[in-house]
């Protein structure tokens, strides 16, 4: 891995309490001190909106594996959130996505890089069974990042589309989100949620689950990355944007202890964990995305 870059100094208005995934399913824990007003902001066609939480993978060379960090536990604390139909901030059923290339890889040119994200977007996009319009909103300089914005990054706290690949970020970052992440954090995937009036989470749909306003993908650039192997930046594309699907983690982790190799049960692209090059998706992968996308549009 990379040396690791000199610390900023950035930190969250906030001390982070982390949920414990037993066997990669999310938990309820304490709700997280969120009090700074950079936090929620108002500038949306909707009203208000907020940094709700950060999905991660790992390297899969340790014994951590991904996990959920809230940052704010208001209302009916729902641990479930989607995209809410005829509600996206451009007007439009369309799912879109932006490439921020203002923030390249050390290792691959922006070229490369968007190249494998348009491939990871591309492979969700052409699963049968849901017709998400995707559609991409070509990269013009604009800074883009909510959540770079928030922590000292150039960024911005304006919608540029629903799913955000953010670009790489510097080492410290990581740490920003899980103690000593730089090391193990390979991407992380963060949903901005809308709120009333009072902070509440809103559920236009009735679905039981909070409205997303867009989600932003964020990479480490503390690490090493390839195109085609790794760590190969279309499979960790093709996960992330799972998550900015609205997917959650799948698969129970166990190791090996002879040689201490992380394993999953099943072998899937929203596995917690890098565990080599993966392009496809089929089985879990697929039954999560169409339980969440079959009727979109219908």
């Amino acid at each position: 891995m990379k040396k690791l870059k000199a610390t900023l100094s950035v930190a969250l208005a906030a001390c982070m309490t982390f949920s414990c995934q037993d066997q990669l399913q999310e938990a309820e824990m304490a709700p997280q001190a969120a009090s700074s007003e950079s936090m929620l902001q108002t500038n949306t066609r909707h009203g208000k909106y907020m940094v709700y939480k950060a999905e991660y993978i790992t390297s899969g060379e340790g014994k951590e594996v991904g996990n959920v960090v809230y940052f704010n536990h208001r209302g009916n604390k729902q641990l479930s959130d989607d995209f809410v139909e005829d509600y996206s901030e451009d007007g439009t059923r369309d799912i879109t996505y932006y490439v921020d290339n203002n923030r390249p890889s050390e290792d691959l040119s922006a070229d490369v890089t968007e190249a494998a994200i348009d491939r990871a977007m591309d492979t969700w996009d052409d699963v049968t069974c849901s017709d998400l319009g995707m559609t991409k909103v070509p990269y013009d300089g604009r800074p883009a990042g909510f959540i770079a914005a928030l922590l000292g990054y150039e960024g911005s706290f304006a919608y540029v589309a629903d799913v955000v690949h953010a670009g790489w970020l510097p080492a410290e970052f990581f740490d920003m989100i899980a103690p000593g992440g730089s090391t193990f954090i390979l991407a992380a995937t963060f949903t901005l949620i809308y709120v009333d009036g009072e902070g509440n989470l809103t559920d236009m749909d009735g679905n039981g689950k909070a409205d997303v306003a867009w989600r932003e993908i964020y990479y480490n650039d503390a690490f090493t990355w390839n195109d085609g192997y790794t760590y190969d930046v279309e499979t960790i594309a093709l996960h992330e944007a799972g998550h900015g699907l609205s997917q959650n983690h799948f698969g129970k982790a166990f190791t090996t202890l002879k040689n201490g190799k992380l394993h999953f049960a099943p072998r899937s692209v929203m596995n917690a964990a890098y565990s080599g090059v993966q392009t496809e998706i089929s089985g879990t992968d697929l039954g999560g995305h169409c339980s969440n996308w079959a009727n979109w549009g219908k």
